[in-house]
């Protein structure tokens, strides 16, 4: 098998529900992805329906016909992310048709492809996979919180945002690319199933980790990734938020996973936890910045997701920032992440000589 790979979007690829493909159109070390399958927006570029930028990755009307200009597929992923994880029933047909034509099936979400006879016997008998990323581990594989974290001796800095669906993880695959390019060995710790699916070698997907094992599965990925690279710094990939109702999420990052730094990710323009008012209104970048210091951790770098701005008013949203908190203030998307390498290396550099 090719690790060749079309991506499924159940004509969503436009909307924040399509995070997941959004990830692996920008990068992925996994898969090489060929193709999207999204109705409504078929015959453009991804990359162009994604942000503007052309990614020679097409947008096909179905599968059968991104399979008749597309050669050499393996893999349909998945590309979505619903509220509970569920499989929409239009998809699964999607996926029937998938199997029927030989390709095996990587689904990211909470409903496991595994579980359905029906899909089971279609992948058997038709010689391919279907591989539950988001399956939980056996309990004899889970880690167990050992304190072994506080040995390491690289700062660990924790992307993590206001709310969910921001970009923390593209966030934190520009600042280790940036790391990078300035001769920085900078790790990514994944967190959520898009991590994996990009590639990563350390980390583990928060979602479906028994509560107990959660401090336990960061401790463990930090560590090892720690030993066997020698990273100058640790990232680790923020899920949800804080304060984020549906799913508060984070301090684990802080306490348990001793990150000391946070970039925070925040968009200006959103009033309601994930859009939603009956969740409630997000808190002031302030307010959020004052609990992540309660917790003992500092801000170094506030992200800015510009969702429904203009770049006038995200600019004017960087240097009002900017001028309020004294951090360094990113826009990743339009001018990259190079700005808080200076810091990182500056906290390297003070960890060192502690």
């Amino acid at each position: 098998m090719t690790n060749r790979a079309i991506l499924l979007t159940d004509g969503l690829l436009s909307t924040p529900n399509a995070k997941t493909a959004h990830g692996l159109i920008r990068g992925t070390e996994r898969y090489t992805v060929v193709g999207v399958v999204d109705a409504p927006t078929a015959g453009q570029d991804a990359g162009e329906v994604l942000d503007g930028k052309s990614r020679q990755i097409p947008v096909f009307a179905s599968v059968d016909v991104a399979l008749a200009q597309v050669e050499s597929v393996s893999y349909a992923i998945v590309a979505i992310a619903t509220n509970g994880g569920i499989l929409p029933p239009t998809l699964l047909e999607t996926l029937k048709e998938c199997l029927e034509r030989g390709l095996s099936v990587v689904n990211g979400l909470h409903d496991f492809l595994n579980d359905k006879p029906d899909m089971v016997a279609l992948a058997e008998k038709q010689g391919v996979q279907l591989i539950d990323v988001r399956r939980p581990k056996p309990r004899h594989e889970l880690h167990f919180w050992t304190g072994e974290v506080k040995q390491i001796r690289a700062p660990i800095i924790a992307v993590i945002g206001t709310d969910c669906a921001l970009g923390k993880r593209t966030t934190a695959r520009l600042i280790r690319e940036a790391c990078g390019r300035h001769g920085l060995n900078a790790q990514l710790i994944y967190t959520g199933q898009t991590g994996w699916l990009q590639g990563g070698q350390y980390g583990f997907i928060v979602d479906s980790t028994v509560n107990d094992f959660v401090s336990g599965e960061l401790e463990n990925a930090l560590v090892t990734c720690w030993r066997e690279t020698h990273a100058d710094v640790l990232l680790i990939e923020g899920q949800a938020a804080l304060r984020n109702p549906s799913g508060p999420c984070g301090s684990e990052f802080l306490v348990s996973g001793n990150a000391r730094y946070v970039v925070l990710v925040h968009a200006p323009k959103r009033t309601y936890y994930d859009h939603d008012p009956a969740w409630g209104e997000i808190p002031s970048v302030e307010s959020e910045i004052a609990l992540i210091r309660a917790y003992g951790s500092e801000v170094i770098a506030l992200a800015i997701n510009t969702e429904d701005c203009t770049l006038e008013e995200a600019v004017m949203y960087q240097k009002t920032y900017s001028e309020t908190l004294g951090i360094a203030v990113l826009l990743p998307l339009q001018q990259g992440v190079d700005a808080v390498v200076p810091v990182i290396q500056s906290i390297i550099t003070t960890s060192h000589a502690d």
